[in-house]
């Protein structure tokens, strides 16, 4: 195992380096620049900004030196738009919100997600299985922009038990967090819920029956342990997601997270936020992807690595 993610690690070094050249190329093809305005500044205005940040350099020598920044001294570079603070500053002081946001969002998913899955296998064609995914495609087919503002008027507004909006507290985080994960409960219930079904149909689930065991214990440590493995795939890159920011959710309920960012510094051309953003996501993916792999060794001990 241990040589196994040392060799995915030296294999996301490269991942990164295609990643981050593609994102560089993309955002240098798109027409306009980062100091375009409807009133074009002067030109001597444009060519000091331009010398300010080596907008004059030549493409490759801009890419060079912004990756050995980032390389050698995790220095994402200057923001463009905020020209107060770096795309560092900005990464410390809005991306462990969209964390905190993410993960909270992440374990209302599998706490809620898994046991309806389950519950609707076990239970099948009952009222249980019904009930489970008529409330799993009822949360799928609300988007989050509908769904927030609802969650505000109803406990916010009316029942008065939880603030409708901003970060100041933890109980702050309970309705966007809700908010978030809705959706992700029920893509989770009803991928549960078919691995379930094709798994407590196979020959080592009746053979465990017919040895005698409780039912408990087949379900538990025989059929949703192996169940799980479609359900962790999926979590890997939800995780990376979600903790990375989401626009939508953030602008309803006024979070001063890193999604809204993301979003504004691509209309803005801010490259090094973009360039910063997406390294971060490509590193949250390949990270979630390395845990959903040792997460199937524990799953299921007949998977190897070698």
């Amino acid at each position: 195992m241990l040589r196994y993610t040392l060799r995915r690690t030296l294999w996301a070094i490269p991942v990164l380096f295609v990643i981050s050249l593609i994102t560089f190329l993309l955002m240098h093809s798109i027409p306009g620049g980062p100091f375009d305005r409807q009133k074009r500044l002067p030109p001597e205005i444009m060519a000091n900004l331009a010398q300010k940040y080596h907008l004059d350099d030549p493409l490759w020598k801009q890419y060079v030196d912004y990756m050995s920044g980032v390389l050698f001294r995790f220095d994402f570079g200057p923001s463009y738009s905020s020209t107060s603070r770096t795309v560092n500053d900005i990464f410390r002081d809005h991306l462990p919100i969209s964390a905190q946001l993410g993960a909270l969002a992440l374990a209302i998913t599998v706490a809620f997600g898994v046991p309806l899955g389950v519950i609707a296998a076990l239970r099948h064609n009952s009222w249980a299985d019904y009930s489970s995914m008529l409330l799993a495609v009822t949360f799928v087919s609300v988007p989050s922009l509908a769904l927030g503002p609802f969650l505000i008027w109803l406990f916010a507004l009316q029942l008065r038990v939880l603030p409708p909006a901003t970060w100041r507290g933890p109980e702050y985080i309970v309705l966007p967090a809700l908010t978030l994960a809705a959706a992700h409960v029920a893509l989770i219930a009803r991928l549960t819920r078919a691995s379930m079904l094709q798994i407590v149909g196979e020959d080592y689930i009746r053979t465990a029956r017919a040895k005698g065991l409780a039912e408990t214990l087949v379900m538990t440590r025989h059929a949703l342990r192996n169940a799980l493995i479609p359900v962790t795939t999926v979590l890997g890159p939800l995780f990376a997601g979600l903790v990375t920011g989401t626009l939508v959710v953030e602008t309803i309920f006024a979070i001063p997270g890193i999604g809204k960012y993301f979003v504004t510094s691509i209309s803005d051309r801010d490259y090094p936020v973009v360039m910063g953003t997406v390294l971060l996501y490509a590193i949250a993916i390949i990270l979630a992807n390395l845990a959903v792999d040792v997460a199937y060794v524990l799953l299921d001990p007949r998977i190897r690595y070698q």
